[in-house]
């Protein structure tokens, strides 16, 4: 398939992003695609382009839209972004568009219990890109998983362990799930550990099985309107924080949860602002994730259970 952008717009994009000019591939996209590439990619893109759910609080029609052209004109201005589906769906067409070799597939994750992933896996709610590069290893690159994501692409290969934020280690295991009957079957599981002292923890599964896009239009459907869901009670968003320079790594990030802003570095967290009203919040918005709402927006979130007066 390919990318629904334009060489102009990824022009556009990679401007965004302050990618550094040595992974400029213009104007015919001809450079190796490679994990070095691929990388600077993904940390710009998480630095740049938030994940938020604010369309479902903050809109008159509280609907998401995943037309590719739809997402690329909510992710160019304004600092806005998207949730899983939105801004995952956004990055494959960028980079179909500077040539990678990439499809999406859909991941079941498990919800978090006291704060660490517990329990059954659920159904389709999530989405991850696999790239094969030009000397043919894969790779997963989610750009889209909010503040437990990786902050870099994961090899698919069982078991080896990549440093993520602090002391967080990543790792994919090529297992069976608990739930699953069949013998022969076998997932790729994203595990986490805070330290080389702790367990690891299991928090998503996939298959290398392609997904379509109409498969996200029904997930995302689900994910955005059933009561169940936490994209439709919580106001959510995460920005990675990236150093500076060419060689930019990633060492942080910052979180709204509700009304709550944090700030979390070397696997440290600290709540830096509470925010006891609207006007609060869409300051908050301003000044840590330089995301501006129109006055229509704003005033989508009235009357709603997330609005800040009402909780």
């Amino acid at each position: 398939m390919a990318s629904a952008y334009r060489e102009e717009q990824i022009c556009q994009y990679l401007n965004l992003i302050s990618l550094p000019k040595i992974y400029h591939p213009m104007p015919s996209y001809s450079s190796q695609k490679t994990l070095e590439f691929l990388t600077a990619l993904h940390t710009h893109q998480i630095s740049t382009i938030p994940y938020e759910n604010l369309c479902l609080h903050y809109s008159q029609k509280k609907e998401i839209l995943l037309d590719p052209q739809a997402l690329y004109e909510k992710c160019m201005k304004n600092g806005r972004g998207g949730y899983c589906m939105e801004a995952s769906i956004f990055f494959y067409h960028v980079l179909r568009g500077l040539g990678f070799e990439t499809y999406m597939t859909g991941v079941r994750i498990r919800p978090r219990v006291g704060g660490v992933p517990q329990g059954d896996y659920l159904g389709w709610v999530h989405i991850v890109n696999i790239v094969t590069l030009d000397d043919g290893a894969k790779y997963m690159v989610d750009v889209a998983f909010g503040g437990d994501g990786a902050t870099k692409p994961i090899p698919l290969v069982d078991g080896q362990i990549t440093p993520n934020i602090g002391t967080q280690e990543l790792r994919l295991v090529y297992d069976r799930i608990p739930q699953q009957t069949s013998q022969s079957q076998r997932w790729w599981i994203y595990q986490y550990r805070n330290s080389v002292e702790k367990e690891w923890n299991s928090f998503y599964c996939f298959s290398e099985i392609e997904f379509l896009h109409q498969d996200f239009e029904i997930m995302s459907y689900f994910a955005s309107t059933n009561k169940r869901s936490p994209m439709t009670s919580t106001v959510l968003v995460v920005k990675f924080l990236r150093g500076e320079g060419e060689d930019g790594r990633v060492y942080g990030k910052v979180m709204l949860v509700d009304g709550e802003v944090k700030i979390n570095t070397d696997g440290k967290t600290r709540v830096v602002k509470v925010c006891k009203t609207e006007d609060e919040r869409d300051g908050a918005l301003k000044q840590y994730f330089g995301i501006t709402l129109e006055e229509e927006e704003r005033e989508g979130i009235k009357g709603m259970s997330t609005e800040l007066s009402r909780k």
